[in-house]
């Protein structure tokens, strides 16, 4: 499938007429087909996540045939970053990375061998690799037949739609779904033996597969029912991604070398998901550019009805880019693994403790519809992004607004400002939301608080009585917000740390200390 994921993909040829797997290890069947396919002179159509060892990606036989697998543990396939340890074609680590960090899942099937130039034999002036079919249309239909249970259908649909976006995007393709007669492209969320020959094993091995054009199952994606999917999140299996890139697949694309590609073997967890240059190359290959949208006719101007968006245009809230060095925040979270400040229309993104580069940026560049400020936000469990301003809130489906904004009243809480959330345990399945010296226990699922009647801050010992904002770091600290100052709350003792309060610009952004800090 795509760039691994965990677990395994699998992209076939045109003759073998098979299309992309993803999963975990490799079983007995990899030895069987790598075997018919030396016989028959053709490359393996399967390729899986797998270690492989440096003898092996030498090319030493085992058990008598050449590439064995070893098994990859679930454990292996992080939802993190992966980095491009091994030079392509080689198998050896790249230069600059340990020797010992070389072992990153990956897709089983050899790299295609380099020529001098450092270019693949099969495409010396491309790096995208095609299946050899395409399309002979460019308005496409596609179907779904089967849902998968961990989410509601409106939401699988506008994922398809979305993974299928990504390619009409920078295509003349188009994709039109229809629920009778015949489609194109046919999705299914099916279970083990699904009548072509290539089962799927349950939670944690294959994820997908996908059959290229000009194949006798074109068009056909299937995707394994028994898989934890989620949308926009590493909580399970991101089916965003996998879709865009079955969908690759499906529209004639092989998987490439280019490590950052949405077509890599290699699993890299995007967000926000979108198309590396090869990727656009290899698809325009195929399809061509996009037309060009037709000079709009003049019309008169109408009236328009009270529009409900907002835009990018900065009017007299913060005209001037806040300094984060200087910035007293409204609302911090960790969303999607990282770490997100919000000051009135900005937003700081970090990650693995450094600010990312665009950074601060307009907060309505990820969410469009956002409020103009933000007073406390949080990532439930299920993947959804809760966004909160004086009594109101507002819930994201990754970039897409799905509700709001709605009165706090609904929810169990009183009619005034929240001023901060935290989603907090070991398992980050608790939410506590804050607001004017009291705190509440929140239920995402039921989406109301436990109890109407809230407790003391108090509790939160060391903490001061009114906070600006909140979040929970990967080894379980809380960190409460006032002003320019933070507090670090340790889980055991139950208690702010001693040393405590420090500056937020020094810590978070290697801003000078500050003497005037305010408590």
């Amino acid at each position: 499938m795509t760039q691994c994921l965990p677990p395994r993909c699998e992209a076939a040829s045109e003759q073998q007429e098979h299309g992309t797997f993803v999963g975990a290890g490799c079983e007995q069947p990899w030895a069987e087909l790598e075997l018919i396919a030396a016989l028959l002179g053709k490359q393996p159509a399967v390729c899986g996540c797998a270690t492989l060892s440096r003898k092996r990606l030498h090319g030493h036989r085992s058990r008598g045939f050449a590439f064995a697998f070893q098994d990859v543990s679930r454990k292996h396939h992080t939802w993190k970053e992966q980095a491009p340890w091994l030079a392509v074609g080689t198998g050896v680590p790249a230069k600059g990375f340990p020797a010992a960090a070389w072992n990153p899942p990956r897709c089983g099937v050899p790299d295609l061998p380099l020529l001098p130039d450092g270019q693949s034999g099969r495409n010396r002036q491309k790096r995208f690799v095609l299946s050899g079919g395409r399309w002979d249309k460019t308005n496409l239909t596609y179907k779904i037949i089967r849902f998968p249970w961990q989410l509601v259908k409106a939401k699988v649909r506008r994922t398809i739609e979305e993974a299928l976006k990504v390619w009409s995007d920078v295509t003349p393709l188009t994709f039109t779904e229809v629920q009778e007669g015949r489609a194109d492209i046919v999705i299914d969320f099916t279970r083990y033996w699904h009548g072509d020959n290539l089962p799927f094993d349950g939670p944690g091995g294959i994820l997908a597969h996908a059959f290229f054009p000009k194949t006798h199952r074109e068009g056909d994606v299937h995707f394994d029912y028994d898989e934890t999917w989620t949308i926009g999140n590493n909580l399970g299996t991101d089916l965003l991604q996998v879709a865009a890139h079955e969908f690759g697949h499906v529209l004639g694309l092989q998987h490439t070398a280019v490590s950052k590609s949405l077509m890599s073997p290699f699993y890299i967890f995007r967000y926000p998901l979108s198309l590396s240059e090869d990727d656009k190359q290899g698809i325009q290959y195929l399809y061509g550019k996009p037309s060009p949208d037709p000079d709009p006719t003049p019309t008169q101007p109408a009236e328009l009805a009270q529009p409900d968006l907002e835009t990018n245009e900065i009017t007299n809230v913060e005209a001037v880019q806040p300094d984060a060095c200087h910035a007293a925040f409204d609302a911090a979270a960790t969303i999607r693994g990282e770490l997100f400040f919000f000051r009135s229309r900005y937003v700081w993104r970090l990650r693995a403790g450094k600010l990312q580069d665009g950074y601060p940026a307009l907060a309505s560049r990820h969410w469009q519809g956002i409020p103009s400020s933000v007073d406390a936000t949080f990532e439930d469990p299920l993947g959804n992004i809760w966004f909160f301003q004086d009594s109101q809130y507002w819930i994201y489906d990754g970039e897409r607004r799905v509700s709001g904004p709605t009165p706090v009243v609904e929810l169990g809480l009183p009619a005034s400002p929240v001023q901060a959330a935290l989603v907090w345990g070991a398992e980050k399945n608790k939410i506590y939301i804050f607001s004017g010296g009291s705190y509440w226990r929140f239920n995402p699922h039921r989406r109301q608080v436990d109890n109407i009647y809230p407790r003391a801050m108090a509790d939160w010992r060391g903490v001061p009585p009114e906070i600006d904002a909140a979040f929970q770091d990967e080894l379980g600290f809380a960190y409460f917000l006032r002003g320019r100052d933070y507090w670090k709350f340790d889980p055991v003792q139950v208690k702010v740390l001693e040393g405590y309060p420090r500056q937020i610009s020094q810590d978070f952004f290697s801003c000078t200390p500050s003497s005037n800090s305010f408590r």
